[in-house]
């Protein structure tokens, strides 16, 4: 099995739907009939969208409980607050892996800089779940600028990874996962064909935003904004033809399942429909917090 090389067993395609105050997504899952990946929750892709002047769009106060969210920004500017008195900002290849927990209150909109001169915005959510023993640990955050990011690239070159989580082409991320993850930022080149290691008894997920790239051991053609699940095996193996015209980019969300019970509505993804309603209950009495307070 650990030379297996995994072929493709299911392919959804993104559909776009609005989420926070307006602003446009691309999500793949959970969906009709695919809800999620365990340990995967969601995958949401913002943009590419170009904004005017004081038109860009962000996702005001909302609560998170029992789960971990990871941004991903690929261009533009977001401000981040939360009502543990955590902000910041995160910039263009910036990573922010925010553990929710026992839950903070959380906002995500563009940056005043941005939001005045505009510009394109993209790049990715991942909703990651928690085992039931870590649904109410304390709220952390890992926020990885660009610059450290580890990335590699094949020999000849025509495949490079940025590795957000987990390892590849012999770089280690220096995220620290609750569950054990990997999260890839592919390109391909044309001419491209690599055999990548995974990791045995992991689900594996493959998200194509940008051009198009065989996969698999059949070499299946999945398409820009296609999210492939794979069956069992130890390699996936990416085919970009010479005769294409342009690279590919692909999201490989790879994760140990955690086999445990889902109750999840919005915000919240709990163990139990008891937790669920505890969650809202909480966050209706303010024990989540608020973001500035004092301004309240």
């Amino acid at each position: 099995m650990k030379d297996k090389t995994r072929h493709i067993k299911r392919v959804v395609s993104a559909r776009y739907q609005r989420e926070g105050a307006g602003f446009l997504v691309r999500r793949p899952f959970p969906g009709v009939g695919f809800s999620f990946m365990d340990p995967f929750l969601l995958l949401d892709e913002l943009g590419p969208v170009t904004y005017k002047s004081c038109e860009a769009l962000g996702a005001p106060d909302h609560p998170h409980r029992g789960f971990e969210t990871v941004t991903y920004l690929l261009q533009g500017e977001f401000e981040h607050k939360d009502s543990a008195g955590h902000q910041g900002v995160l910039r263009a290849g910036d990573v922010q892996w925010m553990t929710a927990g026992s839950g903070v209150v959380h906002s995500e909109m563009p940056s005043q800089s941005f939001f005045e001169s505009g510009g394109v915005m993209h790049g990715f959510q991942v909703w990651i779940n928690l085992p039931s023993s870590l649904k109410m640990t304390k709220p952390t955050y890992q926020e990885i600028s660009n610059a450290d990011i580890p990335h590699a690239f094949s020999k000849d070159r025509l495949a490079s990874v940025r590795v957000l989580a987990g390892q590849a082409l012999g770089v280690q991320a220096i995220i620290n996962t609750h569950v054990p993850i990997q999260y890839h930022d592919w390109t391909f080149r044309p001419g491209a064909d690599i055999r990548i290691d995974v990791q045995v008894g992991h689900n594996i997920g493959i998200y194509v935003f940008s051009g198009r790239v065989r996969v698999g051991e059949s070499l299946d053609l999945l398409e820009t904004g296609q999210f492939a699940v794979l069956d069992e095996g130890g390699r996936v193996r990416f085919v970009l033809p010479s005769e294409e015209f342009s690279d590919a980019r692909v999201l490989l969300l790879s994760g140990l399942p955690i086999n445990e019970p889902i109750a999840r509505y919005g915000p919240f993804v709990m163990s139990t429909e008891e937790e669920l309603q505890q969650a809202f209950i909480d966050y209706k009495n303010g024990r989540m917090g608020l973001i500035n307070p004092e301004v309240v």
